[in-house]
């Protein structure tokens, strides 16, 4: 019974639970419908309201007739439009909206408007907001309502805000760049002040916050050239930068590097350099703060060009695009800012501007060089036999030309590499050397910038001298080896030195360098060579240069650039001593054993500075290279095989043409093998004489003497010193440059078998046989002398020409006498109706230059280089200069060394080394000729007045004296009879009619057997002055 009750009231309480539920839920539901009904009524009664104000027009005149309105007036209608306001339907409603606010203000500075129908109402727009959020201009704050201005400065700084978060910097930065990145901007005056304003003033009310300056670098100063945009059309803008300090602020906020890169990376490279070019451009027109900011400035520019760097690419592909500036880029370019580039250009041109480079450069400039007044204080050199040569005292002339001798001669040391000068002026080098290796395109005007200055570069050779414990060599070499942030810096600032001295010197004339000695004193430049000269072999024979990648691989070439510049102008014209160029401590046959086993650095030292090994020994190894593959080749007797004949029969009087035809058709292999010469004359009947190398000489030596002549006009001689070069009317030959490439095969067949031949050539000539004229540092103008020294004179009076260039009436033309035509030549496309200004004149001289030397006789030139490789490999010749290739063609300049001769000679007929004709011959060589009859003696003999480079024991054949009886004529060799009289002094009957006469094929002399020596001295001197050799026997 107890169960039963209590069930019913667990009943009782369920039921009594789900009835109090049911009426909550009923009350929810009519509560949702009075809320329905509410909202709905609501919505119904706005679209009735909405309907009944778009068909008012609230905007109708005043009952005064006036177009200015009461602020309560205006209140209504904003309120009005605010609550209808849909941005498709409502735009002219808003323009006068505005219009309305402006009028009731009272403003009189509305932008005037532009050209375009749509900067209208980008004007109208960009005033409404200047104007509301300025509350100085607004009429109502003014007198009573001043109470009023704390709080509409409050709502300014809150509509700003709400600008911002809604992008307003980023509208602002598309407005500017549509307007300002093309070659005329498009915006005036008014909207360009009106832009700038709004973009500022959050910044200042912000007290230039991070958040906001970063906005306003990222978005704004990131826009092209607009600091120069502002300088033009609104310098009272940059008046107001200056106030606020913006230049340091900006500075300081990015010499922190995690906001720096931030920015960068915000912008990438196309607009990261825009920005750049803005700050460089307001550093040069603050120059307080540049110098009190230097080292964060230098720090700032630093970051942003070496992230801009990481993305220049040296070669074009498919992950990269092409950069005005900064060449291939492997970033996104944008291509709306090309056109104004141009102005990015000059932004960033006052970075190596003088004034920039002399503030940041102060320390350096403002150093004293040791001057020649100070110099007479010194102590006096004594005086040893060596000063007293005559060289030392041709150079020390050259050195008391100079207005002032400077005593910066070797590095002193002294000043500590962590001192805070030290440490700022490797900065600024870092600085400039990232610039030339990011902005690519623009680096020729980098180097001109950076060499305007003359004193600054040998300042800067003085400050290098003077760093570490003892300066100079040892302290590079160190940092070489130490991977530390200082030594980076330290060998940037070798790099740069190297990098603006070479772009210097390479733009100098002979006259600036030698006689003006502009920047650099000669004895400068012997000092500085010296340095590169070591830093550059250390480098290679310490292995640095085998494994060196990045930044050590360029500050070698750098380095090496530098150092041959200097070492191809000293062999042009001399300006270092003797044995300059060498190394005492580098034994040629280490090196030689080196090559042998194929060690890397004797391979290094030999391609970048053969000229540290002594001339001779480089000969001899060019030697040892051709004999190394004539073995190879299999043209070399052995004692199991002989080389391949080529026999030619050749009639002598038309030897070029035959010589042509049979040997133009041989392989290069056979070229350079063994041939055999049969001459033949007129009726067909052969010649006496077998060929054994003396027959072929003497027919290489006659084709060249014919192909050379100047009146066959293959080769024209220069004006000055009559040296050969191609000639620019060789073209009436048919089949002409066949003809060259013919005659660089036989050029390079005699360099290639040791035969020297006397063919001087024009320097220039040589420089292109090298390959020189392929090198970026190569000058047209500096190797025009050795062509026309006249014409050069007259092109380096133009440059030097101080009043207006036009007044010549140049052009950019040449004008030559071609065979009785005048014929005009244009340097460029339509040069003769380019005039030659100021402005031009340099370019014109370059032009000239390379025209005379190179584009007329391009085509010669490369098919006789072309020939003359097919038998000498280029790699073996680059070890010479061109100077010492002339000797290695034509043979040693040097006096001829009797006692080297005569160790070498052979004697033949009788005759010995003891015999009295000899010994007179000997004599007379000595002491009765003249060094050039000596020349002209052994022309007589072997057909060339020069030694051979490495001495008589490589002439071949070797020089050779024949005792004979008879005339040349009836001459039938030696026999035992004529050999005993010879021996015995027994003769038939006395030679004294006779004169001595040579066979130059086999560089023999033939010597009557004289009874008096006069006789011999007055038979010899006539037979050589009458050149009465060049006989077959």
């Amino acid at each position: 019974m107890f169960s039963a009750s209590q069930s019913s009231k667990a009943q009782f309480l369920d039921k009594a639970r789900q009835a109090r539920e049911e009426r909550r839920e009923l009350k929810e539901k009519e509560r949702a419908a009075i809320q329905i009904q509410a909202l709905i009524r609501r919505f119904l009664c706005r679209c009735r309201l909405q309907r009944e104000i778009r068909f008012e027009d609230f905007f109708e005149a005043n009952e005064s007739g006036s177009s200015k309105r009461s602020a309560l007036s205006v209140f209504r209608i904003a309120r009005k439009l605010l609550f209808i306001f849909n941005l498709k339907v409502d735009k002219e409603r808003f323009e006068k909206l505005c219009r309305c606010i402006l009028n009731s203000m009272d403003v009189e500075n509305e932008p005037k408007p532009d050209i375009l129908q749509d900067s209208k109402l980008v004007n109208l727009h960009l005033t409404m907001l200047v104007t509301f959020t300025d509350t100085p201009t607004w009429k109502i704050l003014r007198g009573k309502g001043e109470t009023l201005r704390p709080a509409m400065n409050h709502i300014c700084a809150n509509i700003m805000g709400h600008l911002n978060q809604k992008g307003f910097y980023s509208v602002l930065q598309i407005l500017l760049t549509n307007g300002l990145a093309r070659s005329r901007p498009s915006l005036s005056k008014g909207s360009l002040t009106a832009i700038f304003s709004l973009a500022l003033r959050p910044v200042v009310a912000a007290q230039f916050s991070d958040n906001l300056l970063r906005s306003f670098l990222i978005h704004i100063m990131s826009v092209p050239a607009i600091m120069t945009h502002l300088a033009t059309l609104t310098p009272e803008r940059l008046a107001v930068i200056e106030s606020h300090e913006l230049f340091r602020k900006f500075i300081l906020f990015l010499s922190r590097e995690v906001q720096c890169r931030d920015v960068c990376v915000c912008l990438e490279g196309s607009h990261t350099l825009c920005l750049l070019g803005n700050l460089v451009y307001l550093g040069s027109l603050n120059d307080k703060v540049l110098e009190e900011e230097t080292a964060h400035f230098v720090g700032v520019l630093i970051h942003m060009l070496s992230y801009c760097q990481k993305y220049v690419s040296q070669k074009k592909s498919n992950l990269t695009h092409w950069h005005p500036v900064l060449g291939w880029f492997s970033q996104t370019v944008d291509y709306g800012l090309n056109e104004s580039m141009p102005l990015l250009t000059k932004q960033l041109q006052h970075l190596w501007g003088v004034h920039m480079i002399r503030i940041l450069f102060s320390d350096v400039l403002s150093k004293k060089l040791l001057e020649n007044q100070e110099m007479a204080q010194l102590p006096a050199q004594p005086v040893s036999p060596q000063n007293s040569l005559p060289m030392k005292n041709l150079f020390k002339r050259a050195f008391q030309k100079s207005a002032s001798v400077r005593n910066i001669l070797k590095p002193v040391g002294g000043k500590r590499v962590d001192s805070a000068e030290v440490q700022k002026v490797c900065s600024i080098c870092v600085l400039y050397q990232t610039t030339l290796t990011t902005l690519t395109q623009i680096r020729l005007q980098i180097l001109t910038g950076l060499t305007y200055l003359d004193d600054l570069l040998p300042k800067l050779w003085a400050f290098i001298c003077e760093l570490g414990p003892q300066g100079g060599l040892k302290l590079f070499l160190e940092c070489l080896n130490n991977d530390t942030e200082e030594s980076k810096r330290l060998l940037a600032m070798l790099m740069l030195f190297c990098d603006c001295s070479r772009h210097l010197i390479t733009i100098l004339d002979d006259i600036e360098v030698y006689e003006e000695q502009i920047s650099f004193k000669l004895e400068e430049l012997v000092t500085i060579s010296s340095f590169l000269n070591s830093f550059v072999f250390k480098m290679i024979w310490d292995g640095i240069v085998e494994n060196a990648r990045g930044e050590t691989l360029e500050l070698f070439h750098s380095v090496h650039g530098w150092l041959m510049v200097l070492y191809e102008r000293d062999c042009r014209r001399r300006f270092a001593p003797d044995d300059h160029w060498l190394r005492k401590d580098l034994k040629p046959s280490v090196l030689f054993q080196e090559l042998d086993k194929d060690k890397k650095r004797a391979q290094l030292l030999l391609q970048y500075i053969p000229h540290v090994i002594p001339h001779k020994n480089r000969v001899l190894l060019f030697r040892n290279m051709v004999t190394k593959e004539k073995e190879k080749l299999g043209l070399v007797e052995t004692s199991s095989a002989s080389p391949h004949v080529t026999h030619i029969t050749i009639r002598r009087s038309r030897m070029l043409e035959d010589g042509y035809e049979q040997l133009r058709q041989l392989s290069q292999n056979a070229m350079k093998g063994v041939i055999r010469v049969k001459f033949v004359n007129d009726l067909g009947v052969d010649e006496a004489g077998i060929d054994q190398d003396g027959v072929f000489k003497e027919f290489l030596e006659e084709i060249i003497k014919k192909v050379f002549d100047p009146a066959l006009n293959l080769f024209k001689t220069t004006s000055g010193d009559e040296r050969l070069y191609p000639s620019p009317t060789s073209y009436i030959h048919e089949n002409y440059l066949q003809l060259f490439e013919f005659v660089g095969k036989m050029l390079g067949k005699a360099v290639y078998e040791g035969i020297v031949v006397d063919v001087p050539f024009a320097s220039f000539f040589l420089s292109q046989l090298l390959g020189h004229h392929h090198s970026v540092f190569y000058s047209s103008v500096d190797e025009l002398p050795s062509l026309d020294s006249e014409f050069y004179k007259n092109l380096t009076s133009i440059k030097r020409y101080d009043g207006d260039i036009s007044d010549l009436g140049l052009t950019l033309s040449y004008d030559e006498d071609v065979m009785g035509q005048l014929v005009c030549h244009e340097l460029v496309p339509g040069g003769k109706t380019i005039p030659v200004t100021n402005e031009n004149k340099i370019s014109y001289i370059h032009l000239m230059a390379h025209f005379r030397m190179h584009t007329q006789i391009k085509s010669q030139t490369a098919a006789l280089i072309s020939g003359f490789r097919s038998i000498i490999k280029p790699e073996w010749i680059r070890m010479f200069s061109a100077p010492e290739l002339q000797r290695l063609i034509s043979g040693d300049n040097a006096e001829i060394d009797l006692e080297d001769l005569k160790k070498h000679t052979v004697y033949y007929g009788g005759f010995h080394g003891s015999h009295r004709v000899i010994i007179w011959l000997w004599d007379i060589l000595a002491n009765d000729f003249s060094p050039d009859e000596r020349a002209m003696f052994l022309k007589f003999v072997t057909s060339c007045s020069r030694p051979p480079l490495l001495g008589f024991a490589y002439l071949k054949p070797p020089f050779s004296i024949r005792c004979v009886e008879v005339s040349d004529d009836q001459d039938t060799g030696d026999t035992l009879g004529s050999v005993l009289r010879g021996f015995f002094t027994i003769r038939k009957k006395e030679p004294g009619g006779r004169l001595p006469t040579s066979s130059t094929c086999f560089n023999l002399l033939k010597l009557p057997n004289y009874s008096k020596k006069s006789i011999l001295r007055e038979k010899l001197r006539y037979a050589i002055s009458m050149n009465t050799g060049f006989e077959l026997s």
